[in-house]
Formats: structure tokens, C-alpha cells, sequence
């Protein structure tokens, strides 16, 4: 089983339309047609959506999206409108919530890798391919790769896991071209961003991007695509500390370990391969989780989060 441990009611807000609630964001439709997106403190591990919030986690994720999309506007455009507040939506919304241009949405997962963890080492160590791309003998846990490799993913409904897929397979579902263009934007952007990160102590081991297009280009096929969702949050990517950082082994870092670690120790009683959904998470689980999203955002932007 997996899900939603307690799925949550959408907010009802004059003039706006609830489209759909997902792991951490709600996404509404405005009367002018533009999305409405608003990041939540929701927490998932496991492929559970938690019944215990982080605090400030969405605020966190939005503003460091607003940061990293500023920084990377001469590469890609966004979707990203306004980040003005609809009127009569609750005051927690602040800072939290995009106003974004509707998009006709790519169905995979755009995933850059520079360095080998989580399921491209599960299936390096089975295979010594990730995604259909050979890479040499002797790599592991937390190598960095000869040069960044373009991994992309089927999208995986709430409760369910992303699957690696071959390049070969996005070229057949979208066509050649586009498949191309979403590779080499995947690689420029990523590259940009392990570049300014690891100028400020994080390496960027992997990421993943999510694009679409302006409904005005369809069937364009020189049409450009354009950055969505969340970009370089913790929540989308592997950031470990560069000092601490040493191939063989799990590395430090910046995201939501503390939350996994504990549901798999024995101090939660949960059994991940059981029927039971996971257990309200303590307060210092909590806390600590807080304070990686908040280190990480410090780190990355230079600016204090309070």
C-alpha cells in the first residue's frame, strides 16, 4: 500500500478551481486560465505522502524555485507569472503560492546525473548502465561520472514510483527533436547550477526538471520548452555537503534522510513492506528535517531563511 496517509480537503477560495492535489502542491485554475500553485508542508518518504507537516518546507521550496529560476532565465524560460497572493486565499499562502502560465506538459521526468546514487547505482551494479548509457567499470556509491548523463523518468502518480526509461523511449513518445532539445536544455541547466553550487560548498549529484510548452506552440517543432514546477530544491534534487563528500558510501545530505532514516529504524515500529501506513513523525525528526531545508536554502542563496 501507499498514498495519502491522511489526504487533506483543498481549500476552497472564491474565483479559483481545484485541479488536483498532489504529494506537496495543490495546483487551482484562476478565472484568466493561469495556474495557481501552491507549495504545502506535506512530507513524502517511501512513496507515502506523511501525516506529520515540516514547517515552512513549502515556503522554503518555493522561494529557493524563485532564486534558481532567476539564475537560470537566460538559459530557459519559466513558467512563473506572479507571486502575488489570489485575492481571498488564507493568509499561509504567502510566500508559498506561483501564479503560472498553463503548459502543455512533457510526460517524463527530465533527470541530469553527475554523480552515481539511488536507483542509477541499483541499476549500475546490476547492469553497469543507467538508463541505457554505458559507464565504466569500478564506480560506486557516490562517484562522480566521466560527464553529466541525461536519465529520464516516467512520471509516477501519488503513491506509485518514477521509472528510469531510456533516451530512446522519450524520443518515441514526444519525437526526436523535442527529445533532443530536452536533453541538451536538461544538461545547460544542470550543468549551471553544480557550477554555482559547488562554488558554495554543495555538490548537485543529481536533479530532476520538469518542462512544457506554451499552448500558442503546438505543433511547433522548433518550439522552446519551458521550466516548470519546483527547480533545485531539495525536494528534487541530491544536495551533499562538498566536504564531506566520499565515493564508497551513502553521503550527508541536504534533504528529507532524517525523515527516511528514522521510519526505517527500529525507534518507528513501521514495517515499509507491510500493509500499515507509516507513523506520525516526533519532534525532533521534525525539527532537524526543518533545519537541513533551511541550511540548504541558506548555503545555496547567501541569505539568512528567517
Amino acid at each position: 500500500m501507499s498514498g495519502f496517509v491522511e489526504k487533506p480537503e483543498p481549500v476552497e477560495v472564491p474565483g479559483l478551481q481545484h485541479l488536483h492535489t498532489g504529494k506537496v502542491r495543490d495546483l487551482y485554475r484562476n478565472e484568466r486560465g493561469e495556474l495557481v500553485m501552491v507549495a504545502s508542508d506535506r512530507m513524502s518518504a517511501y512513496d507515502w505522502v506523511l501525516p506529520t507537516e515540516i514547517p515552512e518546507k513549502g515556503k522554503i521550496l518555493t522561494q529557493l524555485s524563485l532564486w534558481w529560476f532567476d539564475l537560470l532565465a537566460d538559459l530557459v524560460p519559466n513558467h512563473v507569472l506572479s507571486t502575488e497572493l489570489p485575492a481571498g486565499a488564507p493568509a499561509d499562502w504567502e510566500g508559498r503560492t506561483l501564479v503560472c502560465r498553463s503548459l502543455r506538459m512533457v510526460p517524463v521526468e527530465c533527470v541530469a546525473r553527475g554523480y552515481l546514487t539511488g536507483s542509477g547505482l541499483a541499476e549500475y551494479r546490476d547492469t553497469r548502465t543507467v538508463c541505457g548509457i554505458a559507464l565504466p567499470e569500478g564506480l560506486t556509491d557516490g562517484s562522480e561520472l566521466p560527464s553529466p548523463i541525461f536519465t529520464p523518468a516516467t512520471k509516477a502518480a501519488v503513491g506509485e514510483h518514477d521509472e528510469n526509461v531510456a533516451y530512446e523511449e522519450v524520443a518515441h513518445r514526444i519525437g526526436a527533436e523535442p527529445a533532443a532539445q530536452l536533453r541538451q536544455t536538461t544538461l545547460a541547466v544542470y550543468n549551471r547550477a553544480r557550477e554555482i553550487s559547488r562554488a558554495r560548498g554543495i555538490i548537485l549529484a543529481d536533479t530532476k526538471f520538469e518542462f512544457g510548452y506554451a499552448e500558442a506552440t503546438l505543433g511547433v517543432e522548433s518550439a522552446e520548452p519551458v521550466l516548470a514546477d519546483e527547480v533545485l530544491t531539495p525536494d528534487s534534487s541530491r544536495f551533499w555537503p562538498a566536504d564531506q563528500w566520499e565515493p564508497g558510501r551513502a553521503q550527508p545530505s541536504f534533504d528529507k534522510q532524517y525523515v527516511r532514516d528514522w521510519l526505517t529504524s527500529p525507534a518507528s515500529g513501521w514495517d515499509r513492506a507491510g500493509e500499515q501506513p507509516p507513523p506520525p513523525l516526533p519532534a525532533e525528526v521534525v525539527e532537524r528535517t526543518h533545519a537541513k531545508y533551511a541550511e540548504a536554502y541558506e548555503l545555496l542563496t547567501g541569505t539568512s531563511w528567517k
